[in-house]
């Protein structure tokens, strides 16, 4: 890497060293203001995937830009969230990022990985702020911590630092990680299967979920469920023996089945046998798994009474719901319920 000049680069430290903490909370600020203030490009597609344990939260600018958030980023090279207390994390001496700033690394440093290591300010989708970097600089940091790794263990001491362990750990997991998923996505790409291994894997998701067969009928949603939304309806509750209000199972499918996990309703409703009258021979529910359908069913319904015992209205109800446990694909409602 071109060095800059001695003196100047000094010369800044030593102003730096001399600003009080107030005086350079007031030159963060300032340059945070001006930054926000001007055009800054703007996230269509965000998402996020898992290299190892870690998930990593990406998105894709307008202009074509990847881009992997500032805190992911940070996390996939076994650092923490946050840099140390005073550093700032996108503090940078000569023009680097805090996480290439130790002495040992500037000898694996280009002037090509210092470009593309430059914070990326822009908007996500929603409007909100969002700070990341280049996707292609991860695979590039994790390389020069490699590189410091090898040079440590060909040196007279033959080790190294136990300071760098963890971020060497990381960034060695992180490139094998990157590696399986390139040589997955080629294939994928190459013959055409990226355009269906999606619905491949939401199938996988319904299998675990779902029975081929019909199981055994057994009581499955609990009383409260239905007298909680008769409290909230101001209807009487006579008990379950008595037919319910024709809505009731239409708030099933509402609050439960659309909710429960992407494309399960449908799935149920392929999967449930019909007799010649074209109706349900059994209930939806005898088609989920004991080890994962049922225990995700129980827990999705305290979920959703409790936010009904919490509610006061069927407005303030729904609006919670909705708020929760949203339907997938769908907008949420805006609180502006009078709820006097």
């Amino acid at each position: 890497m071109d060095e800059k000049d001695p003196k100047k680069a000094a010369a800044a430290k030593a102003r730096a060293r001399s600003l009080t903490s107030g005086r350079r909370k007031e030159i963060a600020q300032k340059a945070a203001e001006a930054r926000w203030s001007k055009d800054i490009p703007i996230a269509d597609f965000e998402g996020s995937f898992r290299i190892g344990r870690t998930e990593i939260s990406a998105a894709v600018l307008r202009d074509e830009t990847r881009i992997i958030t500032q805190a992911t980023f940070l996390r996939a090279l076994g650092r923490s969230r946050s840099p140390k207390a005073g550093t700032g994390v996108l503090s940078t001496v000569d023009e680097l990022p805090f996480f290439l700033q130790a002495e040992v690394l500037r000898p694996f440093i280009d002037n090509e990985l210092v470009a593309s290591t430059r914070p990326i300010f822009y908007r996500t989708k929603n409007g909100g702020k969002g700070v990341g970097y280049n996707a292609i600089s991860l695979k590039r940091v994790a390389e020069v911590y490699l590189q410091f790794r090898d040079a440590c263990l060909n040196s007279e001491a033959g080790r190294v630092p136990a300071r760098y362990a963890t971020m060497i750990k990381a960034a060695d997991l992180l490139i094998r990680g990157l590696a399986e998923i390139g040589i997955v996505a080629l294939v994928d790409e190459a013959t055409g299967y990226q355009e269906v291994r999606h619905r491949h894997a939401l199938q996988e998701i319904l299998d675990a979920f779902l029975l081929k067969e019909l199981a055994a009928w057994a009581k499955r949603f609990p009383d409260d469920f239905y007298k909680e939304i008769f409290r909230l309806r101001g209807w009487e509750w006579r008990g379950r023996k008595f037919n319910p209000p024709q809505a009731v199972a239409g708030y099933t499918l509402d609050f439960v089945w659309d909710r429960l996990a992407p494309g399960i309703r449908e799935e149920l409703e392929k999967r449930m046998p019909k007799t010649e009258a074209g109706r349900n021979k059994g209930k939806l529910h005898q088609l989920l798994t004991e080890d994962i359908g049922h225990p995700a069913l129980a827990q999705h319904l305290h979920a959703v009474i409790a936010l009904m015992r919490a509610s006061k209205s069927w407005a303030q109800f729904k609006l919670m719901l909705d708020m929760a446990l949203p339907k997938r694909g769908t907008t949420l409602q805006l609180p502006f319920v009078d709820e006097k």
